[in-house]
C-alpha cells in the first residue's frame, strides 16, 4: 500500500513523533506502526489519544483517508470494547470532515479483515463520493497525487473541515 522509500525520502521532513507521555503497543515490523511512531512519514489529517488519520497515497480519490489505532490492533475484532466507541466516534469525525473539505457528496467507508487487508493493522478507508464518480463494486482504481503540492492542498482541506465539525 504505501511505498517506504517514496515515502521516507520525500515525506522526511514531515514526520511526527509521538509526545513521551503517549504510550501505546506497536509492533516494529508493522508500516501503519511505523506511521504512529513517526519513522514513516505521511499525510496526518486527524489525531487524538486512539486514532491517527492520514491521507492515502494512493488514493482512489484524492482525500482519501485512511484511519488506524494507534496501538497495533490487526482485525476489528481484535479491538478491545472500550475502544470501539472512540474509535468509530473519529471514524465518524473523519467521514464528515472528508465530506465537508473535499465538498463530496458522501463518503464510502469501509475496512477489510485479513482478506485484502493490505497491511496487516485495523484501519479504516474514508473516500470521498461524488454522484457519477465511476467507482463501482470493489474494484477501487488507485493513483498517487499528481504532486506534493496536490496532496499537501488536500491534507490542508481535510485539516481545516476536522475543525469546523
Amino acid at each position: 500500500m504505501l511505498s517506504v522509500s517514496r515515502s521516507i525520502q520525500n515525506l522526511k521532513s514531515r514526520q511526527r513523533r509521538l509526545r513521551p507521555t503517549e504510550e501505546i503497543l506497536v509492533n516494529p515490523s508493522c508500516l501503519f506502526c511505523k506511521a504512529v511512531t513517526g519513522e514513516l512519514g505521511v499525510r496526518v489529517v486527524f489525531e487524538d489519544k486512539v486514532s491517527l488519520g492520514f491521507l492515502d497515497h494512493r488514493p482512489v480519490f484524492p482525500g482519501h483517508c485512511l484511519l488506524i489505532p494507534k496501538t497495533h490492533y490487526e482485525t476489528l475484532s481484535d479491538l478491545p470494547t472500550n475502544l470501539i466507541e472512540p474509535f468509530f466516534a473519529d471514524v465518524q469525525l473523519l467521514a464528515r470532515a472528508v465530506e465537508l473539505g473535499m465538498e463530496a457528496h458522501g463518503t464510502f467507508v469501509a475496512m477489510n479483515n485479513r482478506v485484502s487487508q493490505s497491511v496487516p493493522h485495523l484501519h479504516v478507508h474514508v473516500v470521498p463520493r461524488r454522484r457519477k464518480d465511476g467507482l463501482r463494486g470493489f474494484f477501487w482504481p488507485r493513483y498517487p497525487y499528481k504532486s506534493d503540492e496536490e496532496a499537501d492542498l488536500v491534507q490542508k482541506v481535510i485539516r481545516a473541515a476536522i475543525k469546523k465539525t
